[in-house]
Formats: C-alpha cells, sequence, structure tokens
C-alpha cells in the first residue's frame, strides 16, 4: 500500500509571518523526476497533443488545455507500470507534454490566417513553409519560457495564496491522486466522473443545452430584440468547477466586467446609436446597431472595449511591478558581467543542501539575447529581406512579449484562461500600424505582421502555460531548473508538430470557405479580419480601445483588480457567470458551519470535486471533439432549438450543483 501523500494544510492560503511552505516532496525521499521515462513520456504526449490540439483546432474550433488530460494519462501509465515515488516524473511527464497547448494555441490563432489571406487575395505572396512556422513557434516559445524564468518567484512562491491558479490546483490535484493510497483519491474520481459524464451527454449526445438564456422565453427573446438585455449562462461542469477555485472575489469581479458590457454598454450602443451603421476604425458592418444581436453588437464593437482594458491593465501591472522586473534584469546583467552571482537558490528546511532554483541568470540573460538575435535574423533574411524593418519588427517583437509576459502569468494565476487573442490582436493592430509607417503594407506587410504576431503569441501562450507548470513544481517540490530545461525540448518537438500538421491540413482541406470540408480556424479568420483593413490603409477601433483603457485607470485608482475586470468584458457573459456560480458554491459551503475546521474541511473536499469536475470536463471535451472530427455527430439540432432543451439544461444545472454542495458535507 502506497504511504498516504496529501497536500499542507498551507498549500492554498497566504502564508503567516515566519511561515514555510513544505512541499509534498521531501529531498530526502530520493524522488526521481529526469528519467528516460518521464522525458520519453514527455515527448510523446507533446507530440500527440500537439497534433490533436493543431487538428481539433483548425477543424472544429475547439482549443483545449492539455495539461490535466496529460496529467492523467502520466498517473495512468506510471500507475500502469508499477513505478515507484512517481509523482517527480509525472510532473516532468505533464511539464514537457503541456507544451503541446500553449504553442499550437500561439500557432493556429496567426498562422493560417495567412492561408485564409493567400486564398481571398490569389496573391502568391502570402504563403508560409514549414520552415516558417516551425521558426516563428519555436522562438515565441522559447522567448516565452526564458522571459518567465525571472519572474517565477514572484508569482509561485511571493505571492503564494494570493492567486487562486485554479488550472494548476486542478492538475496538482491530479497528481497527488495518483499518489495516493485507499480512498483518498476516491472524491477526486467520483467528481471526474459525474463532471465527465455530465460536459459529455451535453457535447456529444445533446440531451440538454449547453447553455440556459433568456431568450428561453418569448418575453425574454422580446426584451433581448428590443433592448439588446439578454443573461446567459454556460451550464457545463468544467467551469463551474473553475469557479468554485477562482473564489467569489475573482469571480465576481470578472463578472462585475461582463455584467458592465453586456447590460450597460451593449444597450446603451444600441440607444444611442440604434439607427448608425457605425463603422470604428475600419470596420465593414453593413447593419445599423439597432438591427444588430446583443452577440453581434459585443463581437463587432463591445469586445475591443475588453482588449483595451486588458491592454491597459497589463500596463498598469508592469508598472506596478517594475521593481520586480528591474531586479529580475539586473540580475542577469551582473550575472553576465560577472559582478555578483545571482541569488537564484532557494535553502530547502526539508534538506540540510542548497537546492538550486532555477536556471543561471547568466544563462537566462545570455539565452534570451541570443534567442532576440536568432528571432531577429529569421525575421530579416526569412521573412521581410529589409534591415530597417526587421529592426523595426525585433524591437516591436521583444518589448511586447517581454512586458506582456507578466501579464499572461497574471491572466493564468487569477483565472486560469490567457487572454492570448485578445493580446494578439492589439499586437497584430500595433505591428500593423508601425510597419504599414515605416512603408512596408499590403500581401508583404500582412505575412510579416502575422509572423510578429505569431512569436508573440506563442511567447504568451507558453508564458502563460509555464507559470502553471512551475506552480504545481512548488507546490509538489520538483527542482525548478529540472522543469525550466526540460520545457524546451518540449517547445521544439510541439512546434514541429504543429509545422507539419498545419501544413497537411492546409494542402488536405484547405482555408477557403467554398471549398467543400474546409477549416474552420475561427481565430485565425479573426485575426485575417483585423489585419487585411489595417495593411490595406483603414484605421482600428482606438476609441474603443480608448474607452477600456479608461475604464482599466477608474478602477485601479478605485483599488479593483482592472486585469480581472477586463478579463470580464473581453471573455463571453456565458462563460462568466459560471464562475460567479462556482465562486458562491466555494463561500456557501466555507461559511455554513459554526464550526471552522468543518468550514475547512468541507472548502478542501470541494476543491477536490472542483478539480474531478475540471479533469473529467477536459477529458471528455477532447473525447467529444475527436467524435466530432471523426463524423460522429449523435445531437438533435432541432431538440436544441426548442426552449425546453434549456430548461432541461437549467434543471440539470441545479441537480449538479446540488451534488457538489452535498458532495462537500461527505467525510472521506
Amino acid at each position: 500500500m502506497k504511504t498516504e501523500i496529501n497536500l499542507p494544510e498551507n498549500a492554498f492560503r497566504e502564508l503567516k509571518e515566519g511561515e514555510e511552505y513544505k512541499p509534498v516532496m521531501n529531498p530526502r525521499d530520493g524522488y526521481p523526476e529526469v528519467t528516460a521515462w518521464s522525458v520519453i513520456w514527455g515527448v510523446l504526449m507533446a507530440i500527440l497533443f500537439s497534433a490533436a490540439a493543431a487538428y481539433l483546432g483548425l477543424k472544429v474550433g475547439q482549443v483545449f488545455e492539455a495539461a490535466i488530460p496529460i496529467a492523467i494519462i502520466a498517473v495512468g501509465v506510471s500507475a500502469a507500470a508499477k513505478r515507484n515515488k512517481a509523482l517527480g516524473e509525472n510532473v516532468i511527464i505533464q511539464s514537457i507534454g503541456a507544451c503541446s497547448g500553449a504553442v499550437v494555441a500561439g500557432a493556429i490563432f496567426t498562422l493560417p490566417a495567412i492561408y485564409i489571406l493567400e486564398s481571398k487575395l490569389h496573391d502568391p505572396a502570402l504563403s508560409a513553409s514549414f520552415l516558417q512556422i516551425f521558426v516563428a513557434s519555436a522562438l515565441g516559445g522559447i522567448l516565452g519560457i526564458l522571459f518567465l524564468i525571472p519572474f517565477r518567484k514572484y508569482f509561485v512562491k511571493d505571492m503564494h495564496g494570493k492567486y487562486p491558479f485554479p488550472e494548476a490546483t486542478a492538475t496538482t490535484q491530479v497528481l497527488v491522486s495518483g499518489e495516493k493510497g485507499g480512498s483518498q483519491a476516491k472524491p477526486l474520481l467520483i467528481a471526474g466522473l459525474v463532471g465527465g459524464l455530465y460536459d459529455f451527454i451535453v457535447a456529444s449526445l445533446g440531451w440538454w443545452n449547453s447553455e440556459f438564456t433568456s431568450r428561453v422565453t418569448g418575453f425574454g427573446e422580446t426584451i433581448a430584440e428590443k433592448t439588446k438585455l439578454v443573461f446567459k449562462i454556460d451550464t457545463g461542469a468544467a467551469i463551474v468547477g473553475l469557479g468554485y477555485i477562482v473564489g467569489l472575489k475573482y469571480a465576481f469581479i470578472i463578472c462585475l466586467g461582463s455584467f458592465a458590457v453586456w447590460w450597460f454598454i451593449v444597450p446603451g450602443m444600441s440607444l444611442l446609436f440604434h439607427d448608425t451603421v457605425l463603422n470604428v476604425g475600419g470596420s465593414t458592418a453593413t447593419m445599423t446597431v439597432g438591427q444588430m444581436s446583443p452577440e453581434e453588437i459585443f463581437s463587432t464593437y463591445a469586445r475591443s472595449i475588453g482588449i483595451g482594458g486588458i491592454a491597459m491593465a497589463g500596463i498598469i501591472g508592469i508598472i506596478k511591478s517594475w521593481g520586480v522586473i528591474k531586479s529580475a534584469v539586473g540580475l542577469a546583467a551582473k550575472e553576465i558581467k560577472g559582478a555578483e552571482k545571482s541569488n537564484n537558490t532557494e535553502v530547502s528546511k526539508n534538506s540540510e543542501a542548497t537546492v538550486s532554483a532555477d536556471l543561471p541568470y547568466k544563462f537566462i540573460g545570455i539565452a534570451s539575447i541570443l534567442a532576440v538575435i536568432a528571432t531577429f535574423v529569421f525575421l530579416w533574411l526569412g521573412v521581410m529581406n529589409n534591415l530597417l524593418f526587421a529592426i523595426v519588427a525585433i524591437l516591436l517583437v521583444t518589448i511586447i512579449a517581454f512586458l506582456f509576459t507578466t501579464v499572461a502569468a497574471n491572466a493564468i494565476a487569477i483565472v486560469g484562461s490567457n487572454p492570448v487573442s485578445g493580446m494578439t490582436l492589439m499586437t497584430l493592430i500595433l505591428a500593423s500600424v508601425v510597419m504599414a509607417a515605416i512603408g512596408m503594407s499590403g500581401s508583404g506587410g500582412m505575412l510579416a505582421a502575422l509572423i510578429m504576431g505569431s512569436v508573440v503569441c506563442t511567447a504568451l501562450s507558453v508564458a502563460g502555460s509555464f507559470i502553471t507548470d512551475l506552480k504545481i513544481g512548488y507546490w509538489l517540490g520538483t527542482t525548478p531548473r529540472k522543469q525550466e530545461s526540460w520545457k524546451f525540448l518540449g517547445t521544439l518537438v510541439s512546434a514541429a508538430t504543429v509545422g507539419g500538421v498545419m501544413m497537411l491540413l492546409n494542402d488536405t482541406y484547405g482555408f477557403d470557405p467554398s471549398r467543400e470540408g474546409h477549416l474552420v480556424a475561427p481565430q485565425a479568420n479573426a485575426m485575417a479580419a483585423v489585419i487585411e483593413p489595417m495593411m490595406n490603409g483603414a484605421g482600428a477601433p482606438w476609441a474603443l480601445y480608448g474607452i477600456g483603457a479608461l475604464i482599466a485607470v477608474v478602477l485601479d485608482r478605485c483599488k479593483i483588480p482592472a486585469l480581472a475586470f477586463a478579463l470580464g468584458m473581453f471573455i463571453p457573459l456565458q462563460l462568466n457567470v459560471p464562475l460567479l456560480v462556482g465562486g458562491a458554491i466555494n463561500w456557501f459551503v466555507t461559511s455554513r458551519s459554526k464550526d471552522e475546521q468543518r468550514n475547512k474541511e468541507r472548502g478542501e473536499r470541494g476543491t477536490l470535486i472542483a478539480s474531478g469536475f475540471i479533469a473529467g470536463g477536459a477529458l471528455m471535451g477532447v473525447v467529444s471533439a475527436l467524435l466530432k472530427f471523426g463524423g460522429v455527430d449523435l445531437i438533435n439540432t432541432v431538440w436544441l432549438e426548442n426552449p425546453m432543451s434549456q430548461v432541461c439544461s437549467l434543471i440539470a444545472y441545479i441537480l449538479l450543483i446540488a451534488y457538489f454542495i452535498q458532495a462537500t458535507k461527505k467525510k472521506a
């Protein structure tokens, strides 16, 4: 029977003065980490999930997070092989393999736009080779890793207990459950089965609708049509689990941002511009605002306010953390000069030895410089063939990628969702404006801006994903420098895989809407729609970005977390409301009893159940997407159009919540 393993009591709360967090794996116990087993399985996971994520993301428009499914597989294969003390190895497998989702997201959000524009404009200058896709993805990923490492200690240690880290929490619970004996993993397993089955029924069988909306009644439909007021909630298990871990505070702030956009800005725009065809920043709207649905007003106009808010919240965050940034850069510079040794080691009281934490700052500094030089050479000789254009491009890419690395990490730490598409959209707009201003426009400008956007998008995506891995390692006791070293391998493998898969899919299906079975690629289509008018002389919705930026500044002055609020403005309403439901469940189960110890026990059990919901939902999401990709469609669309399918959805959701609350009362 395995030794009982539990996360320490102070794993998810702020530490008291003088208190130390001691991870699960004690250095004295000799947990293996980097072995042939962990590296081979990590690489296999990177290849498998890069191919799967690229196929599914481009074919059916569904991008999934790979960390949790990989953690489940790692636990499964280690158990099947009866490996002793496999926890450290499983962390490395997950860390290497999780590069897949991050690199794929960076690539498929941007690079397919090249093929989309080539198909639309019939311009042979708009084409991307395998080498360009691979190098852009690989360099972006490497920059993301290098730029994030100096901030590891700040995010995972200094801010311990101050950020919820929802995805890292769920993944950690999965990994720990794999090392537990007896019935200790039972709550997580049962919740995973319940949440996974629930989400599978919705996504693959369509027994009830995936959303409940105010349009379920004729009155609600009339209100939505006349006043543009609508209420929507995704009734999936995974998102309510995410909300529980995020907690009521951040969930409430995120929803305030969403409510401000959907219940104030969208109806307000309809009221003010009801009979106006509003072309903001070169948009090609053909309907008046009053003719649009609330969803169309949000996607056409209001979401840009969220993008502006995210950008300004990011800038505010950069200013506030400037001391941390300056310190990290200063330490690297001193090491490179050999002036003094960096203080990037941590003494563990679990062992008399001093455990090296991060890769040496000297290595990080030199490697970052080399990566930037390599990116510059790639942009100069591989994309632009113009020295001035390449110099301007590398300055933009480096500054944006470095500064917004902390924004990506912050977003992941708060809500588990990286607003990388919004930040990439802003990057593309800035790149288009600047590159066009120095004379690079048309097809060549589009190609250059999209390659630049891909490097930045991949850097931010990988950085956001990597902070999750590092937090998992901190909770469990993995050596950070080992995670950091092998993350490069996972990035290179994922970049090569996604490049090959993207080329294959383009040759097989293409992106031309007139071609039967063409690839959907919704994010890339959005990027293409933005960049084409920009490079052809049209503007950007600067007024809307400005409104969002102003809102972020006001919020910051009022001591309200601007990034959480801006995320709410950017993410659709139906995905934000379930976070509030989950946060409310957290508050309810941890405050009902007069016995504080009882509340604490229920809260910890709730974290296990929420993690099970997230894990089960993530795994079944992959299965459902694979079934769709394979042509297996068991959903009756006629039934889903019936308002009763939404009523059934609400009933099922209430039962799910009741199960969640009741399950927290049971003793392990």
